[in-house]
């Protein structure tokens, strides 16, 4: 106990930031898709940003580092999620990417080349195989960093 001013006040807790958790960053305009989201990553364990709309998601994506970026879809525009997801994987640290959403069928709009390049999460519904699909991204690119400076250093 501190003494201030005549009044005990119990020590300050610092918070400690754990850098072994995983940091992921969520950007989805629907408030009631955000919140059950990122409560759910939490629970799985993950330390977790929020983005309401794209603009938001580059701006936290310039200023911290992330191993996964979530973006859904539709937000300002139809397609400002690939914006999202461009703008993350132009970042030096290479995050993992993917959009999330609970609307998107699998063959609505989506090209060839979108399906290749973009990894979907659809209908988080089953919180185990969201949970799942989640570690294994953020395994995937745990795997090519380390390959990267293996061969870096090669």
């Amino acid at each position: 106990m501190h003494k201030a001013a005549g009044t005990l006040k119990p020590p300050r807790r610092v918070q400690k930031k754990n850098p072994g958790v995983a940091r992921v960053l969520l950007a989805d305009d629907n408030p009631a898709s955000r919140l059950t989201l990122q409560t759910v990553l939490e629970a799985g364990g993950y330390r977790v940003d929020s983005a309401a709309s794209a603009a938001e998601a580059v701006g936290l994506l310039d200023k911290s580092e992330y191993s996964l970026v979530l973006s859904d879809l539709a937000m300002e525009s139809p397609e400002a999620g690939l914006k999202v997801l461009a703008h993350a994987r132009m970042k030096e640290y290479r995050p993992a990417t993917a959009l999330v959403t609970s609307w998107h069928s699998g063959e609505e709009g989506e090209t060839g080349a979108s399906r290749r390049q973009v990894k979907m999460l659809i209908e988080p519904q089953n919180v185990p195989e969201l949970l799942g699909h989640v570690a294994s991204l953020i395994g995937q690119r745990a795997s090519r960093r380390i390959a990267r400076r293996l061969r870096q250093h090669a």
